[in-house]
């Protein structure tokens, strides 16, 4: 038998052995849990909320307006993808839902590793894995012992902040200085704050009660209306709340007041509520850029009516029998009495007045021939209906003729719409949405602003009073400010920075 014949017979052959294959369980979580995994579900996140910025939201208003000047086609495909109320759907709340539960496995995976650096630190380190850092150098000390030149390495390290560590271990004195060891746990404190967000938004999503609620002086009502979409159409549902409320005066304060009541025209629309409950009574002002809270609810103003009214009128009275005329100013649904003990109730106000049908009536929303309607009871308890005009009504019209013996006349009047539309919201996701967000602010900036750095040194004798020290330093950011810093460090223990190399 030959050499290698009996060389080959000594081999033992053994068969290779297959790995055991991961269970349908493991691969799924390790699938659920990789960062991968997270940026798709976060991309697809964004493009949903994109779509719901770009496609006008059923809960906004004018969103009748919208939703007709659609085509037929885009009603149909938007409505059954659910596009008019994407933040309530069904995939949009499964996103989250996943990559919350991403965000929590990742953390618990990778969270011992970062742990790590806080509770084990690395204290000693040998010369290979120094001169094998990014930054390293190697320099001459004279010193008085072993001891004075590792506290003098330490005291170069505290100066540029770095907090130092010093041991001896077999003749060496080993020099560990670190500063922002925090920052290896920033991405956690990331993945807190998006789920504190995520969570906002799933209970806005799931919990918020929103609707409008049209207003008129006087009106009371506990109930607001939302919008709900079907596919062929789009309709208002009442949504009961848990106070009533009143209203009690609206106003609308103008840039010019000769001008009509519009937006463009509006610096300012005020409503005055009273709100009761079981609590009680309270009295709000709603403004334009200043909403009221109440038991979690926010009302905001929305809109109002483009059909002019009048806040307060001003009446001249003339004696039809002669006599110095008298003015009298009425409040919206108010009255006044005159000397005389005639009574003048304010009825109603037409920007436009036409008489349609023998009815009065506005033929527009603008105020171009405005009349206020009164109720007129004489002292003898007698009630006649009259009209003031702003304009001169030419004799023999009826509805300028004169009533209980005086000539009525407009003579001023503020204007403001027929009644005012509040926005009511409750939003129970708001305040952990807004905590969410200013914690992700706050932890991205320590994240990229700050870093973890280490420097290691061994300090090791080489004559009488002679010591070689070996430095290695290591940052996770901003490389290029940690080789400026670790350059000044080798100065300020004694070398220069010619010595100083990286990797």
């Amino acid at each position: 038998m030959s050499a290698v014949e009996e060389t080959r017979s000594d081999i033992s052959v053994k068969k290779a052995v297959k790995a055991p294959s991961e269970s349908i369980l493991t691969r799924f979580l390790a699938l659920l849990s990789s960062v991968r995994f997270g940026i798709i579900l976060l991309v697809l996140l964004v493009i949903a909320a994109m779509i719901g910025m770009l496609i006008m939201q059923q809960n906004v208003e004018g969103f009748e307006k919208y939703y007709a000047e659609l085509t037929p086609s885009q009603k149909l495909l938007y409505g059954s993808l659910g596009f008019f109320d994407i933040y309530h759907s069904w995939y949009f709340n499964a996103l989250l839902l996943t990559l919350s539960l991403n965000i929590v496995l990742a953390s618990i995976d990778r969270f011992p590793t970062a742990w790590r650096y806080i509770t084990r630190k690395k204290l000693d380190a040998s010369r290979a894995y120094l001169l094998n850092q990014e930054q390293h150098a190697t320099l001459s000390l004279k010193s008085e012992s072993l001891q004075d030149a590792a506290e003098r390495i330490g005291a170069a390290c505290r100066s540029f902040g770095l907090k130092p560590t010093i041991t001896e271990k077999n003749g060496r004195a080993h020099v560990f200085a670190e500063r922002g060891a925090w920052n290896r746990l920033g991405a956690y404190a990331v993945h807190v704050a998006l789920l504190t967000i995520f969570l906002g938004g799933f209970l806005t999503a799931n919990f918020e009660r929103t609707g409008q609620m049209p207003l008129k002086p006087g009106e009371t009502t506990s109930q607001m209306t939302n919008l709900v979409f079907r596919l062929d159409e789009v309709a208002r549902v009442p949504v009961e709340l848990p106070f009533s409320v009143t209203c009690t005066d609206i106003q609308q304060k103008l840039i010019r007041k000769d001008g009509p009541i519009l937006a463009s025209n509006t610096l300012d629309w005020l409503t005055r509520i009273k709100i009761k409950d079981e609590y009680g009574e309270r009295e709000a002002l709603v403004h334009l850029n200043d909403p009221y809270d109440y038991r979690g609810y926010r009302f905001f103003q929305a809109s109002f009516h483009p059909m002019g009214s009048a806040r307060h009128i001003t009446l001249r009275l003339t004696p039809q029998n002669g006599g110095p005329a008298q003015e009298v100013t009425i409040k919206r649904d108010g009255s006044a009495t005159l000397p005389d003990g005639t009574r003048l109730d304010y009825v109603d106000f037409f920007p436009d007045f036409r008489l349609i049908g023998g009815k009065p009536a506005s033929e527009t929303t603008d105020y171009n021939n405005p009349a206020a309607q009164l109720t007129v009871t004489t002292p003898a308890g007698e009630r006649k209906t009259a009209f003031a005009f702003a304009r001169e009504v030419p004799d023999g019209m009826p509805v300028g003729a004169p009533v209980a013996g005086y000539r009525f006349r407009l003579v001023d009047f503020e204007k403001v719409s027929l009644w005012h539309t509040l926005q009511i919201q409750k939003d129970p996701g708001k305040t952990p949405f807004y905590v969410g967000g200013a914690l992700l602010i706050l932890t991205l900036a320590g994240v990229f602003f700050f870093s973890h750095q280490r420097v290691w040194a061994i300090v090791e004798a080489r004559g009488p009073k002679r010591y070689e020290v070996v430095l290695g330093g290591h940052t996770n950011r901003n490389k290029l400010g940690f080789e400026d810093r670790f350059k000044k460090l080798v100065v300020a223990a004694g070398g220069h920075p010619t010595e100083v190399k990286r990797s």
